[in-house]
C-alpha cells in the first residue's frame, strides 16, 4: 500500500490507535490522581493554582506601565511610515494598471550587438522610467511566392486588369474621372468638374502625369496610350513657370520614373525624368545644401515660398527616393549627392527624441520654430526615413536609425487616447504643449509603421499601427457622409461623450488617399479582410457624395451635412493615389502585384524598385 505523503505522523486514526501499529501504553490521568488525593492535598493544590493566576494577572498592567511615552510615539510613527509605504505601493500598482489599460507596447527597441535567439515577446505597455533597451528585431525577409507575385511575373508587373466586381467598380470610377478630365481639362493640371473647366498650378498636366501608372496597373492601355502621346508631343518642361520642388518631384518626376518601369523601361519617361531632374537641381542652395521651396523651370531661379522665409521640413526631406532613383538609372551621382547632403544636414541638427520642427531655413540650414506635428509640413519626413532605408535594400542604416529614434519619440510624446472610447491618436506639440489635433494626413502613419514591421522592425510598431488605423476609420464612420474631415480634434476629458470633434472650418474633404493607403498596406501584410470592408465603405461614400454627373469627382466643403456642397476641384492625387490604393486593396489574394519586398511606393503612390531587388536585380 502506498504510504501517506506525510508518513505515520498524520496517519488515519481509529479509536485512538495508529493504523498498522500496536496500541501505546497509557499513563495515569489527572482525574485519577485527583480522586486518589486526600482532602488536605486537594486544598493545597487549589491554593497554589489560585496564587499562580493572581501573580499572572497582576503582572500584565505592570508590564504595560513600564512602556514609555517615547516608545509608544516611536511605534506609532513606525506604523504611520509603514502605512505611507503601503499607500505608495498601492498608488504605483494603480499607475501601472492605468498604463496597462492603454495597451501600447514599449517602442524603445533598438539594435542589438548579437543576434536575437529567443522569439519575440508579447509587447509590453509603456511605463516610466523607460525600460532597458532590448536587442534589435531579427530582419524578416518576406518569402517571394512567384505564383502569387503579379500573376506569375517575378517582379509583380503582369497587370491584367480588374479581377473582381470591386476592382471593376474602381476602374469604372477612374474612367469617369478621366472622362471629365479629358473633356474639360485635357493637358491642364486639374479638373474643375462643376464648372467644366480647369485650373493650372505648374502647367505640366499634373492629373495626366499623376495617373499614368494607375492606368497601367488597372490595365487601361487605351487611355494610357492617349496620355503617353500627349507627353511625347505636347508636354513642355522648358517654360517660364515656378514649381514647388517637393510637389513637382513627387508627382511629376516620381510619375515619370514609375511609368518608365511599369511600361517596360519606356525610354520616353527616362528622358523626361532626366530633363526635369536637371531643372529641379537649381533649387538646391549651394551654401547650406537645403533647397529652396520653389524653382523656375525655364529661368532656373530658385526662391523661398511666397508665404514666408522658410522651407517645410517635410518638403526638403521627401525628394530623396526620386533623385536617388534618377542617379541609379542615369549613372550620374549629382542627384543622389544633392539629396543626401540635405539628409546629412538634417541628421546633424538637434531634435526632440527624433522629432523635428516643421520649418527649416534654406539660408542657415537650421530648423525654425518649435511646432512638431506628423500632419502638414511634417508627415512625409518620417515616411521617407523608413522608405530610404527600404529603397537601399535595407543596407543604408543611417535612415533606419533616424526612423527608429523618431518612432520612439512619437510613442514618448505624441501618442494619446480619447474619451470615452479610447481611440488612439497622434497629438501635436505646439510651443512645448500638447494639442489634441490630428490631420487626416497623419493617417499615412499606420501603413508606414506596418511596412516597417513587415521588414523586421519591432512588434510595437504594428501594435500602434492597428490602433491608429482603427481611429482613421472612425474619422470616416462617425461622419454623416461617411467621409473624413481634413482635421479632427480629440476629446480627452474624463467625462467627454464624443471622442471626435470637427470644427466647421476644418470639415472639408479633399479626396485624400492616406487612410485607404494604410488600409491597403495593412491588408497586404495582415490579410485581415476588415480593411477591405472598411475601404469599400469609403469608396461607396466617395461615389455617393463626390461623383459629378457630367464626369469627374469633386472635393467637398463639409462632411458634417447630409447634402454637402461640392468645391469644384478634383485633385490630381485622386487618380494618382486614392483610386490606385483602393484598386490594390480590392485585389484577389492570388493576384498581388508590386510586392512590398521589391517595390517602395513614393509619397504620391508611384512605385519605385528596391535597389538590388526586382527590376534593379537584373
Amino acid at each position: 500500500m502506498k504510504p501517506h505523503r506525510y508518513g505515520n505522523q498524520y496517519a488515519d486514526l481509529e479509536g485512538g490507535v495508529d493504523k498498522g501499529h500496536a496500541p501505546a501504553y497509557r499513563g495515569p490521568s489527572v482525574i485519577r490522581i485527583w480522586r486518589r488525593s486526600t482532602m488536605p492535598q486537594k486544598i493545597v493544590a487549589l491554593l497554589g493554582f489560585c496564587a499562580i493566576i493572581g501573580v499572572t494577572v497582576h503582572s500584565i498592567p505592570a508590564e504595560r506601565a513600564e512602556v514609555s511615552d517615547e516608545h509608544l510615539e516611536s511605534e506609532i510613527n513606525n506604523l504611520q511610515s509603514e502605512n505611507r509605504e503601503l499607500r505608495e505601493m498601492l498608488q504605483k500598482v494603480k499607475d501601472q494598471k492605468r498604463q496597462e489599460d492603454l495597451k501600447l507596447p514599449d517602442p524603445r527597441v533598438f539594435e542589438e550587438k548579437q543576434p536575437r535567439k529567443k522569439p519575440l515577446q508579447k509587447p509590453q505597455p509603456i511605463i516610466n522610467p523607460p525600460p532597458p533597451q532590448r536587442e534589435a528585431e531579427q530582419e524578416i525577409v518576406p518569402p517571394v511566392n512567384v505564383a502569387n507575385d503579379g500573376n506569375g511575373d517575378p517582379n509583380g508587373l503582369n497587370f491584367k486588369g480588374p479581377a473582381n466586381a470591386r476592382q471593376e467598380a474602381v476602374v469604372k470610377a477612374f474612367k469617369w474621372a478621366w472622362k471629365g478630365y479629358k473633356e474639360h481639362a485635357w493637358g491642364h493640371d486639374e479638373l474643375k468638374p462643376i464648372s467644366k473647366g480647369y485650373s493650372e498650378w505648374f502647367k505640366l498636366g499634373l492629373t495626366l502625369v499623376d495617373g499614368l501608372d494607375t492606368m497601367l496597373i488597372m490595365g487601361m492601355k487605351e487611355e494610357f496610350n492617349e496620355a503617353r502621346d500627349w507627353i511625347e508631343h505636347s508636354l513642355k518642361l522648358d517654360q517660364n513657370v515656378d514649381v514647388n520642388l517637393f510637389e513637382c518631384t513627387i508627382r511629376v518626376l516620381g510619375g515619370f520614373l514609375s511609368t518608365y518601369w511599369l511600361n517596360g523601361k519606356d525610354p520616353l519617361f527616362l528622358e523626361k525624368a532626366r530633363d526635369l531632374g536637371d531643372r529641379l537641381m537649381f533649387a538646391f542652395n549651394q551654401n547650406s545644401g537645403i533647397p529652396f521651396s520653389d524653382v523656375n523651370l525655364g529661368t532656373h531661379n530658385a526662391h523661398k515660398p511666397r508665404w514666408g522665409p522658410d522651407s517645410s521640413t517635410s518638403e526638403v526631406t521627401t525628394i530623396q527616393l526620386e533623385f536617388r532613383e534618377l542617379t541609379k538609372l542615369t549613372g550620374d551621382p549629382k542627384y543622389d549627392e544633392a539629396v543626401t547632403k540635405v539628409m546629412e544636414k538634417v541628421r546633424a541638427l538637434p531634435k526632440k527624441d527624433g522629432l523635428v520642427p516643421i520649418f527649416i531655413n534654406a539660408d542657415s540650414g537650421h530648423f525654425k520654430g518649435s511646432t512638431i506635428t506628423l500632419g502638414a509640413r511634417g508627415d512625409s519626413y518620417y515616411e521617407y526615413l523608413l522608405k530610404q532605408w527600404l529603397q537601399s535594400g535595407k543596407k543604408d542604416n543611417r535612415w533606419k536609425e533616424m526612423y527608429m529614434e523618431s518612432v520612439s519619440g512619437i510613442f514618448e510624446h505624441l501618442v494619446k487616447e480619447s474619451e470615452p472610447n479610447k481611440l488612439t491618436f497622434i497629438a501635436e506639440l505646439i510651443n512645448g504643449g500638447i494639442k489634441n489635433k490630428m490631420d487626416h494626413l497623419v493617417c499615412f502613419l499606420p501603413g508606414t509603421l506596418a511596412l516597417g514591421h513587415h521588414h523586421g522592425l519591432p512588434e510595437s510598431h504594428m501594435f500602434l499601427a492597428k490602433k491608429l488605423v482603427k481611429t482613421c476609420y472612425e474619422m470616416y464612420r462617425q461622419m454623416i457622409t461617411g467621409l473624413s474631415a481634413e482635421i479632427a480634434y480629440f476629446n480627452t476629458a474624463p467625462r467627454s461623450t464624443e471622442d471626435i470633434d470637427i470644427h466647421p472650418a476644418d470639415a472639408h474633404n479633399l479626396l485624400r488617399p492616406e487612410t485607404v493607403e494604410s488600409f491597403f498596406i495593412m491588408h497586404r501584410i495582415t490579410k485581415d479582410p476588415i480593411y477591405v470592408e472598411w475601404g469599400w465603405e469609403v469608396f461607396q461614400s466617395f461615389e455617393k457624395y463626390c461623383r459629378v454627373d457630367t464626369g469627374g469627382y469633386s472635393s467637398l466643403d463639409s462632411v458634417l451635412v447630409a447634402n454637402p456642397h461640392k468645391r469644384d476641384k478634383m485633385e490630381s492625387f485622386f487618380l494618382g493615389e486614392t483610386l490606385k490604393y483602393l484598386y490594390l486593396l480590392f485585389e484577389d489574394p492570388n493576384d498581388q502585384v508590386l510586392p512590398l519586398d521589391k517595390w517602395v511606393f513614393n509619397t504620391e503612390a508611384h512605385p519605385l524598385p528596391v535597389f538590388g531587388a526586382g527590376p534593379h536585380e537584373s
